[in-house]
């Protein structure tokens, strides 16, 4: 359970992980970097700490800034306020701007020394007048800067101010100029508000467009703006939409992670190359989109020739990443574009586990993807299905749906536990349901009626194998597991042991005989070599007991290797079963009681003998569980082992009782001789417990004497009344409780029994060791066990009513006749209801100006009252605040063609109510 327990946890861990790559959670207890409206911002940078698309939420697009106030990209607004308040005279003059009532002279009078704060706080709020009477000052510095190296260009064009652009430009401001961390150029301010004025006043200036392309450019800019326009006329001037360096950013991952479909068109229309990857997970435009259902976007990429099964670090391509963001247009776009359903990303995992996500109750990517003809039952390298996940997060809608595909139940995680034991603990609800999927196994044929002699049942039993690759039983062996053994006596399922078992009962039998052989001929050899005394006297070895010893080594190797197959099969479940260590114990006991003893029976020595006795006890013990494999026999050996285990239970818990008595009867009969030691004591203690008391020899016997008599015959009553009359008649009773209880479940335990040991050696013959013999041999196996490659082709038929059919028993023939029965009668009883209820909402829908004809069932009765037609598609009543709608008169004959139309229904209802009665009757004669 420790290995089961860590390999459900971690694969939790991973998913977590997996969603935390995808919506950003810093590590350091930071908010991180969040919009206005308090989600977590898509990091399109290439050095991002997980080197990966960062998404907020799932179809919610990313926040890259828009408008002033949120040009985070290059400078945050607040704080270029606060470097132009932090110069001299700063917060002075920015209060006297923004008063709007100082005349402009006034102000360069006053501040006249400080020429640099007056002219980038002028450009910053756009005071033109202001502007033009500091640049005719003779001491003024046009590229002067704040303290991050910014100059008024870089402001003038940050804001998009064209004629303060102009201005500074007149006077000789440099079109080029980096600010001190070399974050962007007046180029890349202009482009990032989108002024188109500015972006084209710089390029005539012959700056460099691509300045910064290594990390963001111009077109960058532009494109997180969304600026169709500013990106058109970059990219006509020459701008670069690829960059020189692989795993860089470019304008398309940008253009693609924000979803702007025109900046994508306009890229991929000037080379963009749409393949380009970037970041330490190499992503792809694609990806980008795709994992934002930016449809439009992906369609362009894709027709631009975006390679649709890109991987990038993780191996996960676009499909993946809209599956785990639950994007269903995308993935239908995608599927519909041949992209591969099967490939497999970190851990093994496919598609189809991305789109079962915790987050979603919606099952739409899921279905698309099971339409498309995904592997359903493929595994992740721990083991777990798509199934696993989706009862693990209690999907139960998306369980059933994967079932309805064929998704394994039986499918093990490498810590052992099934699909099927996630079912029952976490949605429980399918079980029903699967039951219904059993009792449309069954169906019958539409030619015959079902009460025709020649009607003829159909039993499918594909749904009882779903993995041939495990053998034919592992579903039935699964809902013995997790305690759903009711399940065995459906008729298809019991229908299918039969057949099953009489398809595999040859190893039985021979396995019968074989040990059956092997313990007559051992029998004949301890009889020979051990009856014999030889310690005193020399005795003469038997002819037979050389060749028969000989025989018996050769029978027990046989059986050596047969336990070493089971064994390298599969240890952890042979160790528990303790047939196995039964088995060992005759094996290796067989082996010390022949090795000197097959040629003089004088070399055996004392503790051979002992030996000898164990083992040929044990082999008759085997020989008998082996009978009990058959189901005629099974019931009463079952019976012997289960009185057996609750006796062993039951002296555990008396077993003070009867070392108390044991003890004081040593105390007590020092002379007896049962009683001088404590062993013998004890064991005379339970002889007497089943009724052999010996009341005579022990107070009345020759020569003994009776040491103390008033508690000796104290004690020894109390052990008459308390153990061999309360406490044997305790386990008489007990016994026959469980007798009781093992006839009342015989039927189901025998089925159980049946799977089991079906299951048992078909995991043997189709066990990995086995499967490497050579093809023919396997085909010989397949062709013996399985029921897949008989007549059947596992489907069976059967005809009910027919005397002759003897293949399967009288009574399960009645079970699956009853089961088809009682559904039919129930499907035509909601039809005869339905039918009903359609025939009164038509009834409601004749009407006419004249009259409305209103057709019952028993009689037709024409009521000369108005009415008007019902929106309700059920047939309900219009609310008196709807108006009416207007009526077409209805011709007399229409009005008699319908009543012979209903009349015609009802005589057939009434004929399918005769059949019913006749199903009932041969039912009840069954």
């Amino acid at each position: 359970m420790d290995t089961v327990r860590f390999s459900i946890i971690e694969n939790e861990m991973r998913w977590e992980d997996e969603y935390r790559m995808y919506y950003q959670e810093p590590e350091d207890g930071s908010d991180g970097p969040t919009d206005s409206a308090g989600r977590y911002r898509l990091s399109i940078s290439s050095e991002s700490d997980v080197g990966g698309v960062e998404i907020s939420s799932p179809n919610q697009p990313h926040d890259f800034g828009t408008g002033r106030e949120s040009q985070e990209e290059i400078w945050a607004y607040a704080d270029i306020e606060a470097g132009l308040k932090e110069l001299p005279e700063g917060e002075r003059i920015a209060e006297l701007l923004l008063c709007s009532l100082v005349p402009v002279g006034d102000i360069v009078q006053d501040f006249g020394q400080q020429p640099v704060t007056v002219l980038l706080l002028a450009v910053w709020y756009s005071k033109h007048d202001l502007l033009r009477k500091v640049l005719a000052h003779e001491a003024l510095n046009v590229h002067a800067c704040d303290a991050a190296g910014r100059s008024a260009l870089h402001l003038a064009c940050y804001i998009g101010d064209y004629k303060a652009t102009e201005l500074l430009l007149q006077h000789g401001a440099k079109p080029q100029c980096w600010d001190k961390e070399r974050t962007a150029t007046p180029l890349h301010c202009a482009a990032s508000c989108g002024s188109l004025e500015c972006v084209t006043l710089l390029l005539d200036q012959h700056v460099d467009i691509n300045a910064g392309i290594e990390k963001y450019s111009a077109l960058h800019y532009a494109v997180m703006r969304n600026s169709k326009r500013c990106v058109e006329h970059l990219l006509q001037r020459g701008a670069n939409p690829n960059t020189p360096q692989v795993y860089t950013q470019t304008a398309l991952h940008v253009a693609a992670a924000l979803g702007y479909t025109e900046c994508v068109e306009l890229l991929l229309a000037h080379g963009a190359d749409a393949r380009s990857q970037y970041g330490q997970k190499k992503i792809t435009a694609l990806h980008l989109a795709a994992s934002e259902n930016y449809l439009e976007c992906v369609k362009l990429l894709v027709a631009a020739g975006a390679n649709i099964d890109a991987r990038n670090r993780d191996q996960q391509t676009p499909l993946h990443l809209a599956c785990l963001s639950q994007c269903h247009e995308t993935v239908t776009y995608l599927i519909a574009q041949h992209a591969d359903v099967h490939a497999v990303y970190r851990d093994g995992r496919t598609a189809l586990h991305a789109s079962i996500v915790k987050e979603s109750r919606f099952w739409d990517c899921t279905l698309s993807l099971l339409k498309a003809k995904v592997d359903v039952n493929r595994a992740d390298h721990f083991g777990y299905t798509p199934l696993h996940i989706a009862a693990l997060n209690e999907f139960s809608t998306c369980v059933y749906m994967l079932i309805e595909y064929g998704a394994d139940i039986t499918a093990r995680t490498n810590g052992g536990v099934s699909a099927l034991s996630f079912i029952i603990r976490r949605t429980p609800e399918i079980i029903p349901r699967y039951i219904d999927k059993l009792d449309a196994a069954i169906s019958v044929n539409s030619i015959h009626e079902i009460g025709d002699v020649d009607c003829e049942i159909r039993l499918d039993f594909r749904l009882l194998v779903p993995n041939n690759e495990r053998g034919e039983t592992e579903l039935l062996l699964a809902f013995i597991e997790v305690g759903q053994k009711r399940i065995l006596k459906h008729p298809l399922c019991e229908t299918f042991l039969l057949l099953k078992w009489r398809r595999i009962r040859k190893f039985f039998i021979f396995s019968l005989f074989y040990h059956g052989l092997f313990v007559l001929l051992f029998t004949a050899y301890v009889l020979g070599v051990y009856v014999q005394d030889c310690r005193t006297r020399s005795c003469q070895t038997p002819s037979y007991v050389p060749a028969v010893g000989y025989v018996i080594i050769l029978f027990n190797l046989v059986l050596l290797t047969k336990e070493i197959f089971q064994m390298m099969h599969g240890f952890v479940s042979y160790v528990r079963y303790w047939e196995n260590w039964l088995q060992w114990s005759i094996v290796i006991g067989i082996f010390l009681c022949t090795h000197n003893a097959l040629s003089d029976v004088n070399s055996v020595m004392i503790w051979q003998h002992h030996v000898a006795a164990v083992v040929i006890f044990l082999a008759w013990l085997e020989l008998m569980m082996l009978v009990g494999r058959f189901p005629i026999f099974g019931l009463y050996v079952q019976m012997f082992t289960t009185v057996a285990v609750n006796f062993a239970k039951f002296l555990m818990a008396y077993c003070c009782l009867l070392i108390a008595f044991g003890l004081s009867f040593c105390v007590l009969f020092p002379n007896y001789i049962a009683f001088k030691e404590i062993p013998r004591s004890l064991l005379k203690t339970i002889v007497m417990m089943a009724g052999e008391l010996e009341f005579e020899d022990i107070f009345y016997g020759e020569n003994l004497k009776i040491e103390y008599p008033a508690t000796a015959h104290g004690m020894f009553l109390a052990f008459v009344l308390l153990v061999t009359v309360i406490l044997t008649n305790l386990l008489v009773g007990l016994a026959v409780s469980d007798i009781q209880g093992l006839q009342q479940s015989a039927g189901l335990d025998r089925l159980s029994r049946q799977a089991e040991l079906i299951s048992r050696l078909e995991g043997l013959m189709f066990s990995r060791l086995l499967r490497k013999a050579p093809i023919r041999v396997w085909a010989i196996f397949q062709k013996i066990a399985l029921l897949k490659t008989s007549r059947c082709r596992l489907h069976f038929r059967v005809k009910p009513n027919d005397p002759r059919e003897k293949r399967i028993p009288r009574e399960l023939i009645t079970s699956i006749y009853k089961l088809v029965a009682e559904r039919r009668e129930r499907n035509q009883s909601m039809r005869r209801r339905r039918t009903y209820r359609n025939m009164q909402t038509f009834n409601d829908l004749l009407l006419n100006d004249d009259g409305a004809v209103t057709l019952r069932r028993k009689h037709f009765k024409t009521i000369n009252k108005n009415r008007t037609i019902s929106d309700n598609c059920y047939g309900g009543t219009r609310p008196d605040t709807m108006p009416a709608a207007p009526v077409r008169p209805s011709s007399g004959g229409a009005a008699k063609a319908l009543e012979e139309n209903q009349k015609a229904m009802l005589k057939r209802l009434d004929e399918l109510s005769k059949d019913l009665d006749i199903i009932k009757n041969k039912i009840k004669k069954l």
